[in-house]
């Protein structure tokens, strides 16, 4: 047998804290924690990377809730125009989705364009057909600073029965230049008939 471990279970670390507490609401939230949702250890140090290069965005404090990653884009996206086949939307460049260098962080394009390619694929399939993202390919042809304002065009390229090709651009506002390009292929799975 081992030697039993100095420390103690997290449900009683979480007690400890909340009978040690003066603070209610912390307590409160201690002693609710389990395994499953403590956050993980590497938590603060990103916390404290995004508040030494300026990010004080209440979403990316709010990082642990349910849907974050709608809400994080959500709030830099807004719908321009929906057609048949054609999703325009602007986008601005805010410090939260922005990288080291004061630029549009990739993962960040990649995250807008599947969107408005999903968006895009669905003025022309309904509701009732499963479609799942197969491919997924970017061009980052140059770099949109800080507070940039894009407009991010969304249109299909090709759309048969069982692929659907859409293609996304992200334009600068002010000088119409091309920054990104994008190209989805998306799969549709048939509905059972039963």
């Amino acid at each position: 047998m081992g030697k039993p471990s100095a420390k103690a279970p997290a449900s009683q670390e979480a007690q400890a804290l909340a009978s040690s507490s003066s603070s209610a609401p912390v307590a409160a939230a201690a002693a609710n924690l389990t395994n499953s949702e403590e956050s993980p250890p590497y938590a603060n140090n990103v916390m404290r990377f995004f508040k030494s290069v300026g990010i004080s965005d209440p979403n990316v404090d709010n990082f642990s809730s349910k849907d974050y990653y709608s809400n994080l884009l959500c709030a830099y996206l807004k719908t321009d125009t929906v057609s048949r086949g054609r999703v325009t939307c602007f986008a601005t460049v805010g410090p939260p989705i922005t990288n080291f260098f004061g630029g549009f962080h990739g993962g960040a394009v990649a995250a807008i364009a599947e969107r408005v390619a999903i968006a895009t694929a669905r003025t022309l399939l309904g509701e009732d057909k499963d479609i799942f993202l197969g491919e997924l390919g970017i061009s980052y042809l140059s770099a949109a600073s800080k507070d940039a304002e894009l407009i991010v065009d969304g249109s299909i390229v090709r759309s048969g029965r069982n692929i659907t090709v859409v293609g996304v651009e992200f334009k600068m506002k002010n000088s119409g230049k091309l920054v990104y390009t994008c190209r989805a292929t998306f799969y549709n799975s048939p509905v059972a008939k039963l």
